[in-house]
């Protein structure tokens, strides 16, 4: 029959082209990139500060350029590390981790943990994150070495925000923190960390690594200046533009990565608001390294 070679060719075609874009999607996925964004959130007459936002590093042993370039950022000499969590993606990959990281864990720091710090990830079919949540976590697997990670980062003094405050002193401004566990499994204590936050501080920093409503409608009523989060991969798989499909969350996807404000539709000195960053991250699932339109990423925030 004469339209079988058409068939044929059209198969051929789809193949060729669904070849390609894979092998697009995992060069993609190792283009580390730093973005560079200003917040006006200082009282006056503060210096700028510098911070270093990482996020979703979703590190295995055998990422060696992942590693090169996160040694790399130590150059940037930020004022403040502040990471999201999704650190891990292997059980040999805390000592990995803190090598990469290096001359950051020298600087002051702020952490929470996510998902996949702390239980081994699983294979999953990337489709299934364009249907509603069904609300199921696989948290009965194998439990990540997260102790450990903690330990690494302790030692180094970064400030745990794992459902609780903190507090440092960054080049003269003062900061206060509230942070929560990973949203994404449930594991926050909001009523922990409710309350106004402290109006003594020069700067209120709130930090989530999955950025569900539900934080950030506290964290911004409570008078926090600033949500830092991750979790969205930034879609991850995203239209021409970098327009994103998914957020893994209930954030929609037009503040799936970058700078925004929360509640969506409020402005600077708005009583209840919060500028909100919620970054890309630099990594993806160990077992489908592909990233579309959506570059991995570290974000260097200068606070003004």
């Amino acid at each position: 029959m004469a339209f079988l070679p058409l068939v044929r060719r059209t198969m051929t075609l789809g193949a060729v082209a669904g070849a390609g874009l894979a092998s697009y999607a995992a060069w993609e996925a190792r283009q580390y990139t730093l973005r560079r964004v200003t917040v006006p959130l200082l009282p006056p007459g503060h210096a700028p500060l510098k911070v270093l936002h990482l996020s979703d590093i979703h590190m295995a042993p055998d990422q060696r350029a992942k590693q090169e370039w996160l040694r790399g950022l130590a150059a940037l000499d930020p004022d403040l590390v502040i990471n999201t969590g999704d650190n891990l993606a292997h059980d040999r990959s805390v000592p990995v981790v803190a090598d990469a990281l290096g001359g950051l864990l020298d600087v002051p720091g702020a952490y929470v943990l996510g998902s996949n710090d702390y239980w081994v990830p699983g294979m999953r079919n990337p489709l299934l994150y364009l249907l509603p949540d069904t609300g199921t976590r696989h948290t009965s697997g194998r439990q990540l070495p997260w102790p450990d990670l903690k330990d690494r980062f302790d030692s180094a003094g970064w400030v745990d925000l794992t459902n609780g405050f903190g507090a440092l002193d960054v080049g003269g401004t003062s900061i206060a923190f509230a942070g929560v566990d990973d949203p994404h499994l449930k594991y926050d204590d909001l009523p922990r960390v409710a309350g106004p936050a402290d109006r003594e501080a020069d700067l209120r920093l709130a930090v989530t690594h999955a950025p569900y409503l539900r934080v950030l409608d506290q964290f911004a009523a409570d008078g926090y200046d600033a949500i830092i989060a991750g979790h969205t991969h930034g879609g991850q798989v995203c239209l021409p533009g970098g327009r994103a499909l998914t957020t893994n969350c209930d954030i929609e996807p037009a503040r799936a990565r970058g700078l925004h404000r929360h509640p969506a539709d409020s402005a600077p000195g708005d009583a209840g608001s919060a500028w909100l960053h919620v970054s890309a991250g630099l990594g993806t699932n160990p077992y489908v390294r592909f990233r579309v339109a959506c570059r991995p990423e570290a974000t260097l925030l200068t606070l003004t």
